[in-house]
């Protein structure tokens, strides 16, 4: 059930029509079609670049930081939202949407798989404390992806392959957007590397100076926040990201 409430988008981002008809686009039109499960896990096989950001990040309005980030090589970009009702995160959502599939990323959304089905996103990722993953596909269904986040070997080990599509592997590093999250070092990266059985992702703290080192240990895959949304120039720091990654 959404909560209702007046919803409104980010800036840049356009809103359902009147009445509340059709999912938030971009251009007034309605959005093409979304890819099936098969085709969004095929491009999740070759993603390596991955964003976390809110609806109103603070340097730059979301349309012109997705532009940047996907321009500079992000391949999934996460709306991760904690203070929006679930209409007005739904509105910005199929907007972002929108946006990513014309860039040829991958929108996840956090947390909230009824908000990222009534979207018509990618996929949607939870932590361990959010509804199990076993429920999340449940309710959103064999085509979309579902992420997890995974603290611990145990966390690993019980990911269940056709449940759970992909795993962030973290905090590497200790970051204030976790705040109370002890950071996991390199270890836990290493122990993916050699028994995750869905494709991983780094995460945590993570940024040009720091990406080798987890290189090192086996990721191939890396997840950032501020490395991105907070640089001065977003596509240029993607793209340094990105050739590391690729190196």
């Amino acid at each position: 059930m959404l909560v209702r409430a007046a919803p409104r988008a980010a800036p840049g981002l356009a809103l359902p029509g009147p009445g509340g008809a059709g999912p938030g686009t971009l251009n007034g039109s309605m959005p093409a079609p979304h890819p099936d499960g098969a085709a969004r896990r095929a491009r999740l096989q070759h993603a390596r670049l991955y964003l976390v950001c809110g609806a109103e990040p603070g340097r730059r309005e979301l349309p012109t930081l997705l532009r940047a980030a996907v321009a500079g090589g992000v391949d999934v970009v996460q709306l991760r939202e904690k203070h929006l009702h679930d209409e007005e995160l739904v509105s910005i959502a199929a907007a972002a949407q929108e946006l990513c599939h014309s860039l040829g990323a991958l929108l996840i959304v956090n947390d909230r798989p009824w908000v990222a089905r009534e979207a018509g996103a990618d996929g949607v990722h939870v932590g361990q404390d959010d509804i199990p993953p076993a429920d999340v596909r449940a309710l959103v269904g064999p085509h979309m992806l579902v992420g997890l986040s995974t603290h611990s070997p145990a966390e690993i080990d019980a990911v269940e392959e056709g449940v759970v599509d992909y795993i962030g592997v973290g905090p590497v590093h200790q970051t204030p957007t976790k705040p109370g999250r002890p950071a996991v070092g390199l270890e836990l990266v290493r122990y993916a590397a050699a028994n995750a059985r869905v494709p991983f992702f780094a995460i945590g703290g993570l940024h040009a100076g720091n990406l080798g080192e987890v290189l090192g240990a086996g990721a191939t895959r890396a997840c950032v926040l501020r490395a991105i949304a907070d640089a001065e120039d977003a596509e240029q720091a993607a793209r340094r990201l990105r050739e590391r990654l690729a190196a």
